[in-house]
């Protein structure tokens, strides 16, 4: 078979400068049929080699067998399994192109909103680690939304990943969104649909937005794939060459941040600004809710003597004249509220770190004159109330007295007794 060239030179001396073929058979030391055949066929001659043997041929229906039952086995498990002692890159080649007729296909298809009718939720865990006070810092999620139709993204740092926190850092960012969607889309993360459902503090949290509350399909990322790149594009363009001093600081700097660079870039998805699609955007959002809902880490407990509660790791102080009542506190994103019967009974900031006792001044002098007045030495017949004013004690002989009782007069049965 001639090759490319020749077959072009062929071709050109015959058609261009008019060449007999004998000639271009002996100028070019090639037989006449061979240029004939040049000269017949319009295509250039296919130098490629046909499929060859190889010595993974005799292990293929082995591998087809173990991919039939166990599609995602390893290459190299299956090559132990075999037998295989030879290359192990041929070996991998092979198995790749033979999995995909087992494991089946999962195209994902590209999906678009239209305004107001989903923003998708997930947590991000940034590398840089914040400082929470006394020289300890922290790794703490960042809640990131992201809206379908505009690309607008908008994030919070969060104390924590309980449902609380989650809920109060949704209605946070709902608020900067200005309006609330159709639908949440979130994974199946464990405080908001773990075991596959919403949990009850999610539902409750959508119920009162007038919102449907969507979890991702297991094994299907491309659902929210637009969260995703968003995690990665914060990742990489925000944290690198700065320095954060706590997370308040953090957040500043990342609402800066959104603000002016990540919602002022263009977007190739959507071929526009999400600045430039943000009043669109909010024109088909639902109105907040008069009502907020009901958000941060709530719980009642009854005040045990050291007039301590915790809460996420630490120990927050309580006004001690609630010892043996319960108290309800609630956590909010930036501080810790105790109330009893609707009275305050306590208020503290968040604390981030863990292991710590926070206690109020007041708590503490209160705490103390308390224990002295309970520990104050009392005169006899006489008692003194918590409030201070004393109360005097009768005898038991008044009571009768004044009731008529006589027990100085024996009965029949204490004579019998007798």
């Amino acid at each position: 078979m001639i090759s490319v060239d020749t077959w072009a030179e062929i071709r050109r001396l015959h058609r261009s400068e008019k060449v007999p073929i004998k000639q271009i058979a002996r100028d070019l030391g090639i037989g006449w049929n061979t240029v004939r055949r040049a000269l017949r066929g319009e295509d250039p001659p296919d130098r490629s080699r046909g499929p060859r043997g190889s010595k993974i041929d005799a292990f293929v229906p082995q591998i087809r067998a173990l991919l039939a039952e166990y599609p995602k086995m390893p290459a190299t498990v299956i090559a132990e399994r075999v037998g295989w002692t030879f290359s192990p890159s041929l070996f991998r080649e092979r198995v790749s192109e033979l999995r995909p007729e087992y494991q089946g296909i999962d195209p994902a298809d590209r999906l678009s909103y239209q305004a107001g009718e989903r923003i998708q939720c997930d947590l991000w865990f940034p590398e840089t680690r914040v400082p929470v006070g006394d020289g300890q810092d922290r790794v703490l999620p960042v809640l990131v939304m992201v809206s379908g139709f505009s690309r607008r993204i908008e994030a919070v740092m969060l104390p924590s990943r309980q449902g609380g926190d989650l809920t109060a850092g949704m209605w946070s960012l709902l608020q900067r969104f200005g309006g609330i969607p159709r639908s949440l889309l979130w994974d199946r993360e464990a405080a908001i649909g773990g075991l596959g459902k919403p949990t009850i503090l999610a539902a409750s949290f959508a119920g009162t937005l007038a919102t449907r509350l969507r979890l991702a399909p297991p094994r299907d990322p491309e659902t929210k794939g637009i969260v995703e790149r968003a995690n990665r594009f914060l990742e990489t363009s925000f944290p690198p060459g700065r320095i954060f001093q706590g997370r308040d600081d953090f957040n500043a700097q990342l609402t800066d941040w959104l603000e002016t660079r990540a919602n002022q870039r263009q977007v190739r998805a959507i071929a526009a600004r999400p600045v430039e699609l943000a009043a669109i955007d909010r024109a088909g959002l639902l109105p907040l809710p008069a009502k907020p809902p009901a958000t941060g880490l709530t719980h009642r407990i009854r005040l045990a003597r050291d007039y301590y509660v915790r809460l996420d790791g630490n120990d927050y102080s309580v006004d001690p004249r609630f010892i043996g009542r319960f108290v309800d506190v609630h956590a909010s994103l930036d501080e810790v509220v105790i109330s009893c019967a609707g009275q305050p009974a306590g208020q503290h900031p968040r604390s981030l770190r863990t292991g710590q006792t926070i206690p109020d001044p007041e708590h503490v002098a209160t705490a103390a004159k308390l224990r002295a007045h309970y520990q104050r030495p009392k005169p006899s017949g006489v008692r003194e109330h918590p409030d201070g004013h004393r109360v005097q004690i009768r005898a038991l002989s008044d009571y009768d007295a004044l009731f008529g009782v006589d027990f100085t007069t024996t009965t029949e049965y204490e004579k019998d007794a007798q």
